[in-house]
């Protein structure tokens, strides 16, 4: 058996651009669900949602099966989670808050086998298909894909340091944390904020790594991946719900 190869990191490698979602909604049934939708790649979200570590190995196996790609953002840039997921066969995580180099370091560190890195053996685990991958702690840094998380005022002005940290391979903006930081709290629309995105992505692009960030408006989206952003994610799985729902119940008089 042969390491599995990381499409999302291939494309990110290659420039294409990869249009994603978000799951929130823990267990196998909604990530598969998201899985068979048609989008280049799914998050799975541990950081802000009560999927937890257990969940996240039924929803890697379900989204196995779908031409689609799994990215996983623990609860926070932690070298015991980032062990573990790794070990449940999750290829590509998205850290949160990741302030300076030095942080984007200890992560790259955590991704890493000895003597590059700190990550513990085990081999056992599903990602080396329970030993099955003769050489995978020999070739598992190949195709495992980090991506950080620049969402603050003071995270911005690290950018060009943090991009320059061999290992990251790409920095992801979070438009709510940073609009909060930059003092516009629940305003991530406010013309500062958009400016300073703007930037960050245009800052990120000329770094020669990949560019991302999540937003639930389809022309900002757009705008976004004509500024260069390669992994984009459009969609809330709860938010779609929730939307979806109070349409159909205004639909029959019902609702707000």
């Amino acid at each position: 058996m042969t390491l599995p190869v990381n499409a999302f990191k291939r494309a990110l490698r290659d420039g294409r651009s990869q249009i994603g979602i978000w799951n929130t909604i823990p267990g196998p049934v909604v990530a598969e669900l998201l899985a068979g939708a048609g989008f280049d790649w799914v998050l799975l979200d541990t950081e802000h949602a009560l999927t937890d570590i257990p969940d996240i190995f039924a929803m890697l196996q379900a989204v196995a099966a779908y031409p689609v790609s799994a990215v996983v953002r623990p609860q926070t840039n932690d070298t015991v989670l980032i062990k573990r997921l790794l070990d449940h066969g999750a290829q590509t995580l998205l850290l949160p808050y990741v302030q300076s180099a030095a942080e984007a370091e200890a992560a790259v560190r955590a991704m890493r086998y000895a003597p590059r890195g700190v990550r513990g053996v085990s081999g056992m685990t599903r990602a080396s298909r329970y030993g099955a991958i003769p050489d995978y702690v020999q070739r598992a840094e190949e195709e495992l894909c980090l991506l950080v998380q620049v969402e603050t005022a003071e995270a911005l002005a690290q950018i060009e340091a943090i991009a320059a940290v061999d290992g990251v391979d790409g920095l992801f903006i979070g438009p709510s944390d940073l609009a909060a930081s930059m003092g516009h709290p629940g305003n991530a629309r406010h013309p500062e904020v958009v400016a300073a995105i703007d930037d960050a992505i245009r800052r990120i692009v000329a770094t020669g790594k990949a560019a991302g960030i999540l937003t639930l408006d389809p022309a900002y989206a757009r705008h976004c991946l004509e500024l260069g952003t390669s992994f984009t994610a459009v969609g809330v799985d709860m938010a779609l719900l929730r939307a979806a729902a109070s349409d159909l119940a205004k639909a029959f008089g019902r609702g707000a």
